[in-house]
């Protein structure tokens, strides 16, 4: 079964540089580091583009995990999405979408997965795993949204 949710995060940043921000990897990296997550393989730096892939390490729930996102769909400075191309999840997909607003811009944040553990996975799904990707989502949309680190990210 596929569990979803959707996140919306307001930014004083044009919206051109928050969409640049959120396929920054320098600045997901930055936003995670509570888990460690790196990248290891793939794009490793800089911007991901449309096609291109990178692979993440990082520790979440106490397991060491790792996982191959691929960018799907790019459409400057509008939308992307990422899925994963190999990783622990049956699936999983991430829609960012963008907009200009009168005091900087909107993204949403659109995920759906479906966890890999069958049966036992929907209640997992629903009540923790859910609740953790959504609470990591957040917490990088506002860590992207803040104009104080926009210029620290290599864009």
């Amino acid at each position: 079964m596929t569990a979803s949710f959707v996140c919306r995060t307001e930014s004083p940043l044009p919206v051109d540089q928050l969409f640049d921000l959120a396929r920054s990897i320098d600045a997901h990296v930055d936003s995670q580091r509570a888990s460690g997550e790196r990248a290891v393989a793939g794009v490793t730096s800089g911007l991901i583009g449309e096609g291109q892939e990178v692979t993440w390490r990082a520790w979440h729930f106490c397991i060491p995990l790792t996982m191959t996102s691929r960018i799907t769909h790019l459409d400057y400075p509008r939308s992307f999405t990422d899925e994963q191309a190999k990783g622990p999840f049956k699936a999983f997909r991430h829609v960012h979408d963008f907009a200009a607003t009168p005091t900087g811009s909107v993204m949403t944040d659109r995920v759906e997965f479906t966890a890999p553990l069958g049966v036992l996975g929907r209640g997992v799904e629903r009540l923790f795993l859910a609740r953790y990707l959504e609470r990591l989502i957040r917490q990088r949309g506002r860590f992207l949204a803040t104009d104080r680190i926009a210029g620290s990210a290599n864009l």
